[in-house]
């Protein structure tokens, strides 16, 4: 994408669109085997999430950059929203390892929800479809991001509530009592 800002090569522009619809039909596909055959690993809990948000934050900031007259510009708000709660989710992921040694927690919908729907924008400013729609499906997008980020950030204040340092201990609630 960023040879086809400098050229207006069409070219370039292609196979940025396979390169970007490879990467996310091959994440699709991986999940999918990883459920159906139950071939799930801590390092793919974390490698693949990690995989998602480089390649659609890589797009939303490419897509960001300063207006050429031959590519759809995303709005800055929506990659800070998104680049935002990622931000926010990878700290809070560290400090819940750090207190915890082990994070719970699974995917919801809603976020499922928002990297289809973050998928989307990329792709379809890529192909350079309607603009219209596309106003729609970013504030879509904001806002299940959005509320995305907030349910992890209560999932992981919950998390953090029940590890064994977070509990009153036999001396606090003596202490309490006295």
């Amino acid at each position: 994408m960023l040879y086809y800002r400098e050229t207006a090569n069409e070219a370039y522009r292609f196979w940025a669109i396979v390169c970007f619809a490879v990467a996310a039909i091959s994440d699709g596909i991986d999940g999918y085997i990883a459920r159906k055959y139950n071939q799930r690993s801590v390092l793919g809990k974390v490698l693949d999430p990690l995989a998602d948000k480089l390649l659609l934050v890589s797009g939303l900031v490419i897509l960001c950059l300063p207006k050429v007259p031959q590519l759809i510009q995303i709005p800055l708000w929506l990659a800070a929203i998104v680049f935002g709660r990622d931000i926010i989710l990878g700290l809070g992921i560290i400090l819940i390892y750090v207190f915890c040694g082990k994070i719970k927690g699974n995917p919801h919908i809603i976020g499922k929800t928002s990297t289809v729907l973050q998928i989307a924008v990329v792709s379809w400013a890529l192909l350079k479809w309607n603009e219209e729609w596309l106003f729609w499906i970013m504030l879509a997008t904001g806002i299940t991001t959005g509320i995305s980020g907030l349910i992890y950030i209560k999932e992981g204040i919950k998390n953090l509530g029940e590890t064994p340092e977070s509990l009153p201990t036999k001396l606090d609630t003596e202490t309490e009592n006295q």
